[in-house]
């Protein structure tokens, strides 16, 4: 697996826009995200759609066409350097094949932030743009308005990223060792639905594979880990990490599935390393080369997230 293109860091004063590629956006919460942004000495601008509801289906904001356009022409836009994702729920499958891919490639290099439902933009920048993307808090999530962790992990993450090139967590061994490899990953169950779409990766062959979800069941989860291995796209992982698995029941009927499941795989993973749906969440990047040390519960980047 190949490392990405690393987009340049921010900059004091730096234009990012903030879209709504998924689930409705509370207005509380998106001023809440903006003035922390602007606190940063951002100049965040809202996408024009990005406190729509769909008239039909509630649970997205707006209907495809305007979702895909707030995001491309936010990424099309030369004044803008980076876009920043307003919230997850569920979306980003239905519009992200309305994207002009070729128009993106075009705009060149910027800063990409989600996590949850935009499991399948990463999957998209990576394998369309060639791009590396931070899975990390986004600007409407309640986990970022109100927690002062994540606020400062991806704070540093954007402004001053070789600050972070080492990322730890309170986690240890399931499986013990170290491996090598490019990081990707995200929401479990949007890898698995993900599957044989034009913009899902062949395979996490070579890659150290960052992975959480929310609100499933352990046999839920059983299934997608299940899917992924009957399709072949773990062969050849060299490390995996995982997150957190916010409301998917007591962690301990859940880490025997993970060892189950994972163990066979032969390579380290590292389990509670505090990214996706968890109060503080670290900014992890995606697209870089690293090194994991399960036992040490550490990720350590080659080179800084962002130049």
């Amino acid at each position: 697996m190949k490392e990405l293109t690393r987009p340049a860091r921010l900059a004091p004063g730096a234009r990012v826009a903030v879209v709504a590629t998924s689930g409705p956006v509370p207005e509380e919460r998106l001023q809440a995200g903006l003035d922390v942004l602007r606190g940063w000495d951002l100049d965040p601008v809202a996408g024009p759609h990005v406190l729509d509801r769909h008239r039909e289906f509630g649970y997205l904001a707006g209907t495809d066409a305007d979702r895909a356009a707030d995001l491309q022409n936010a990424w099309c836009d030369p004044s803008v350097d980076a876009v920043l994702c307003a919230r997850g729920g569920y979306g980003a499958q239905r519009m992200v094949d309305l994207l002009d891919w070729e128009a993106m490639r075009a705009a060149g290099p910027k800063v990409f932030v989600g996590f949850s439902d935009l499991t399948v933009l990463h999957e998209a920048f990576a394998t369309r743009l060639g791009l590396a993307t931070l899975h990390g808090p986004m600007a409407a999530g309640i986990d970022f308005v109100k927690n002062e962790r994540a606020q400062t992990h991806l704070r540093a993450t954007l402004f001053a990223p070789e600050s972070v090139r080492t990322l730890a967590c309170g986690g240890g061994a399931l499986v013990p060792g170290r491996a090598r490899g490019v990081t990707l990953g995200g929401c479990l169950s949007l890898l698995a639905a993900e599957l044989g779409t034009p913009h899902a990766r062949p395979s996490a062959r070579g890659g150290l594979l960052c992975l959480e979800d929310v609100g499933e069941e352990p046999y839920a989860l059983d299934r997608f880990l299940t899917q992924l291995l009957r399709a072949g796209w773990l062969d050849g992982v060299h490390g995996l990490l995982l997150g957190s698995w916010e409301r998917c029941g007591p962690y301990e009927r859940l880490r025997p599935v993970l060892a189950d499941r994972l163990g066979a795989l032969g390579v380290p993973v590292v389990e509670e390393f505090g990214f996706g749906h968890c109060a503080g969440a670290l900014t992890v990047p995606f697209g870089v080369a690293a090194e994991l040390d399960a036992d040490a519960g550490t990720l350590t980047l080659d080179e800084p997230a962002l130049r």
